[in-house]
């Protein structure tokens, strides 16, 4: 599920990336990975990995990736099914596991860290490069161990038959969003490309009747502009949205497979609670997207237009109603200490789904394509994977804490940034939260720039309109060291 995606270009001593570096001083983000580690990584990397029974090299896969990626997890293929309609999308994952052993010192860094930590100019990998943007990527014209899914897909788009197995695979192009996009507007793709959209808009209508929430959250720049920094907003290009699908696809196959199975790893989430329903109305009246009360929250997102900047400030604050994810964990050799989950419903997907598609860049995807793989040839999940099952609710927990933590303080540095020289402007904004102790506190959102700050009144004030326009005058805007703070004007 998606991030708040943001992206800072500027120069390597600007006051805006200064203040990244010390927000990552600060909260001991790791700059580099221990000696032993990058030592593990490389022999690994320069070692030939076991090599897989099934030769798939023949298949003429590709990679969508955002510009300039390196930890390519994922490549494809899509063809016509025969005369009967329908589809066979085969799906290659790199295969982790070929190259870290369980128990060493890049296992053990892997599970300290557990996922990739994003920052809006760099990134804390989960893997030492070596691996991750080398030798268990699937970068082009290289042979690679992955973990090959095959999927029969019927005319509309569901999938009739699963399969999964270690693979040799060889990626033949690493294409980005913006051309297979271009391609496809163009009439100048090649017909996997052409089947990537089509599948990909029958996944999103059978998203649509199962009442799953997919959200196209545009990618947040920031830039200088006559030395102040503005906000721009990356709308995502129709083919990231077919794209996703395909992932979605596999994480839904995978959780059916563990849970008929028996063993597994599931990602859940409990259905939003009222209150967040309830808070992000209020958000939606300050940037005017229409919300009528009969509609439910999957609907109002299918309206939106990524493209429009309010509409687009709203798709970052609807991330909000994705907390409270978490991993779960069944095992039928202990059915009383690890039972099948009683509601396995991704409350976004609308379905039991998994995390698989991404194990360069997320610990579980390692542990749940071992599993998957266990469940399709009917064998036992490896001890070394079971062993680990305890463990890694609690290991991807922090992990993902982490990386919300460096979220959350990364929007609050760069918000600060956008508004560090207007200190005293008076700005429109809508009051979307009100402290319950203290009426004359709570939150703002402004109408413009889209920035969410504390506002504050005199204790002895009118308390905060909640739910209603509010003139605000900015008082603090300190990169890396002030939030933003209003107060009423």
């Amino acid at each position: 599920m998606p991030r708040r995606k943001m992206r800072v270009t500027d120069e390597d001593r600007a006051p805006l990336q200064r203040a990244l570096r010390e927000l990552r001083e600060r909260t001991h983000a790791p700059t580099g990975f221990p000696a032993d580690v990058r030592a593990e990584a490389d022999r690994a990397a320069r070692r030939r990995p076991r090599v897989p029974v099934y030769d798939a090299t023949a298949l003429p896969l590709f990679t969508v990736d955002p510009p300039g990626a390196k930890d390519l997890d994922q490549a494809m293929h899509l063809a016509r099914r025969g005369k009967g309609g329908g589809y066979r999308l085969h799906y290659a994952i790199a295969d982790v596991a070929a190259f870290v052993a369980p128990g060493g010192a890049l296992d053990a860094e892997a599970h300290r860290r557990a996922v990739t930590v994003y920052y809006p100019d760099t990134r804390v990998p989960l893997h030492p490069a070596a691996l991750s943007e080398n030798a268990a990527s699937l970068l082009p014209d290289h042979d690679r161990p992955a973990l090959l899914w095959e999927f029969d897909l019927d005319a509309d788009g569901s999938v009739v038959r699963t399969d999964l197995r270690r693979a040799l695979v060889r990626s033949r192009a690493r294409l980005d969003y913006a051309g297979v996009q271009r391609a496809l507007d163009t009439g100048t793709a090649d017909e996997p490309l052409v089947l990537l959209r089509e599948t990909g808009l029958l996944r999103q209508e059978l998203e649509r009747r199962r009442g799953g929430v997919s959200l196209d959250v545009p990618e947040q720049e920031i830039v200088r502009q006559d030395g102040r920094y503005v906000l721009e907003y990356r709308t995502p290009a129709p083919a990231e949205g077919w794209n996703a699908q395909i992932s979605l696809l596999t994480g839904m196959a995978a959780a059916e497979l563990m849970l008929t199975a028996g063993t597994g790893v599931l990602r859940t989430l409990p259905a939003a609670p009222g209150g967040a329903v309830a808070a992000l109305r209020r958000v939606a009246r300050a940037l005017g997207v229409n919300w009528p009360d009969d509609m439910s929250y999957a609907v109002v997102l299918r309206a939106l237009d990524p493209g429009h900047p309010q509409h687009a400030a709203f798709l970052q604050e609807c991330t909000t109603l994705l907390r409270g994810a978490g991993y779960t964990v069944f095992d039928r050799e202990r059915p009383a200490e690890r039972p099948p989950p009683a509601d396995p419903v991704h409350a976004a997907v609308a379905a039991p789904y998994a995390h698989c598609t991404a194990p360069l860049r997320r610990l579980v995807d390692r542990y749940t394509l071992e599993l998957c793989l266990a469940a399709v040839t009917g064998a036992a999940p490896p001890e070394w994977v079971r062993t680990a099952l305890d463990a890694l609710p609690a290991e991807m927990a922090t992990g993902t804490r982490r990386a919300a933590e460096a979220e959350r303080e990364s929007v609050d540095l760069v918000e600060a940034a956008l508004l560090r020289d207007r200190i005293g402007e008076v700005f429109d904004a809508y009051v979307v939260d009100v402290v319950a102790s203290r009426p004359t506190a709570g939150t703002v959102h402004l109408y413009e720039p889209a920035v969410v700050g504390h506002v504050e009144g005199d204790g002895d004030g009118p308390p905060l309109p909640l739910g209603h326009r509010l003139r605000v005058r900015l008082i603090e805007a300190n990169p890396g060291r002030d939030k933003v703070w209003f107060a009423p004007a």
